[in-house]
């Protein structure tokens, strides 16, 4: 799932200024690292949130296999309900999700988002094992809405807990924690989940006595009950450790009540600013290719008929290679490229990673397909700070709406699974990830400064 990660910090201090008032940002950090021990801790705690939502987001992937056999799903557009139930929780609790932190501050935000995704585990895994498919969707929406108010806390809680100029370093920490979160995770499952899949499909298929196949389909559904409650145990946990925590505590009303920023002075509405909006559909389009990328990679390789005991390790794949971006990212911004020029690399490389995968087959095109994870890395980073600059008090609601968009990651991947029932699988992922890329590559050129004075 997208986030703030390796942000350059001539973009970052844009935000944060935006964001606070420099005389209150100053005196907060000043309070928050005057303690190294107390920073170093901080960073811990955020660090172990970055990993847990990590693995929580990414274990989607393999989780489409596991849908689409336990409820014996016909197409794979239905199995596609996992990543568009847990999306799309986004779209809608992104903007009570900036509310609430209003009034709870981001360190008890993040508890409640822990507890919300605690719950939406125990009710996926109860579920999932009765082979309940609407309230197995339903635990899964609830994970997507707890981790909605964990990301809306954290991600800006990492840009105020020390000195602008350490920002980016935070950032990169933070984004490597995730994605490594982001390997493990579909290996976990495939391993304790989907181990001997294929024969467990050939044992079902030939299955004549449909009190047998049932049997075989219970007894497959019921593994992933301990897994996801002991994932609801961890999580609950941390979300009581967090609230104990020496985690400083932070409103961002508070911090938010300076004056107007630049931008914002002659401006009396979020409509005001088209480079915001412009950047909301940036968002949602990137959001989308970086779950084609990585959850769909999968029945990508399925549709070349690679075995599902090797497909289910794909999405690894695909993070592993946006780990190896992240790293290219915090090595080469701003030393030796802009984020803007970043930017416009990733999507040109998207394009041609896409290209690549639509003219070779097999395991050659998973191999770009996966590679687009390195193209979407740098992806994230760049277009959040250029979306939100200069909005001053309009900020927040500016950077709900900008988590809104990630519902492009329900959106983009069901369209693909529906599609590619009546269309060749490579030319759908072609028509859908190259106008994506494309318009990422507009944003970085010229969609940005859109309504901007100079």
């Amino acid at each position: 799932m997208p986030k703030l990660q390796h942000l350059n910090t001539k973009y970052f201090t844009i935000i944060t200024d935006s964001l606070l008032s420099s005389g209150k940002h100053s005196t907060m950090s000043t309070a928050i690292i005057s303690n190294r021990k107390s920073y170093m801790t901080s960073m811990a705690i955020l660090a172990l949130l970055f990993f847990i939502f990590g693995f929580v987001t990414w274990v989607n992937g393999p989780l489409i296999f596991y849908v689409k056999l336990a409820f014996r799903l016909d197409t794979d557009s239905k199995a596609f309900l996992v990543t568009f139930a847990f999306y799309m929780a986004y779209f809608f609790l992104a903007l009570p999700s900036s509310w609430i932190l209003r009034k709870t501050g981001m360190k008890k935000g993040m508890a409640m988002g822990l507890l919300i995704m605690a719950i939406g585990a125990f009710v996926f895994g109860t579920f999932a094992t009765h082979r309940n498919y609407t309230l197995a969707l339903t635990g899964l929406f609830i994970i997507g809405s707890g981790l909605s108010l964990l990301q809306t806390a954290v991600n800006p809680y990492v840009s105020i807990i020390g000195p602008i100029e350490s920002a980016a370093q935070r950032i990169s920490i933070m984004g490597i924690c995730n994605k490594v979160a982001g390997i493990i995770s579909p290996i976990i499952l495939s391993v304790f989940v989907l181990k001997g899949i294929n024969d467990l499909e050939d044992k079902v298929n030939a299955a004549t006595d449909p009190a047998i196949k049932e049997t075989i389909l219970n007894e497959f559904a019921s593994k992933v009950y301990v897994p996801y409650m002991i994932m609801a145990g961890i999580l609950l946990f941390f979300a009581i450790w967090i609230l104990r925590s020496p985690l400083p505590e932070i409103k961002g009303s508070d911090v938010n009540s300076a004056q107007d920023s630049i931008g914002d002075k002659a401006k009396k509405s979020i409509f005001q600013f088209p480079h915001l909006w412009l950047g909301a559909l940036c968002i949602f389009l990137y959001v989308g290719a970086e779950v084609m990328a990585g959850d769909a990679i999968g029945i990508y390789g399925k549709g070349f008929n690679l075995p599902t005991d090797e497909t289910k390790y794909f999405t690894s794949f695909t993070l592993g290679a946006m780990l190896l971006g992240y790293i290219a990212g915090l090595i080469t911004i701003p030393k030796y490229i802009s984020q803007q020029k970043a930017l416009r690399i990733s999507a040109i490389l998207g394009v041609l990673f896409t290209i690549g995968a639509f003219f070779t087959t097999k395991y050659t095109s998973v191999g770009f397909v996966a590679a687009l994870g390195f193209a979407n890395a740098m992806m994230w980073p760049a277009i959040f700070p250029l979306a939100i600059y200069r909005l001053g008090k309009f900020t927040e609601i500016g950077a709900a709406i900008l988590i809104m968009g990630i519902a492009g990651g329900a959106i983009i991947p069901r369209l693909f699974a529906t599609l590619k029932e009546s269309y060749n699988f490579q030319s759908v992922f072609a028509w859908l990830m190259i106008p994506c890329y494309l318009y990422i590559l507009f944003y970085s050129i010229k969609g940005y400064k859109a309504g901007l004075s100079k």
